[in-house]
């Protein structure tokens, strides 16, 4: 795997993944940034997400649920300071679906927790406490 990320100006930067696609780092103004893009933290936050989220859609659809839906809110704390890294994160999982067993969610959650997400794995490996949980929304 491998990424290339660019100055822009200012603390704007383009990152471009090794397959390809690319995607725009910014901070805020009191940082010297334009606040038009998402900050380098907020995108390991939100690749947890995408990362923990494919997993659990994936096992779902393995185990034969009806999935329609999934999404995840994450909360994070940080340490105060600099460097200021993660020291918690809440990923509050809400999954739709038709007649969803939530047994087969909580098993999905936690497998992805444990054995399958590597953002997640690597995070906790760094000493960032992660607690999840989920609901199920049955779809019409």
């Amino acid at each position: 795997m491998q990424a290339t990320v660019k100055w822009v100006d200012g603390v704007m930067f383009i990152a471009e993944s090794g397959s390809g696609h690319t995607v725009v780092m910014d901070g805020p103004p009191d940082h010297g940034g334009r606040d038009m893009a998402a900050r380098p933290m907020e995108m390991i936050l939100m690749g947890l997400g995408g990362c923990a989220s494919f997993d659990i859609v994936s096992i779902l659809k393995k185990s034969r649920q009806k999935v329609s839906a999934c999404r995840v809110e994450l909360q994070a704390e940080r340490a105060e300071g600099t460097p200021s890294p993660f020291t918690k994160i809440h990923l509050h999982f809400v999954v739709s679906g038709a007649a969803l067993k939530p047994i087969q969610v909580e098993r999905a959650v936690s497998l992805s927790a444990t054995k399958y997400c590597s953002a997640s794995i690597m995070l906790e490996a760094a000493g960032v406490t992660l607690t999840h949980d989920f609901e199920v929304v049955e779809a019409e």
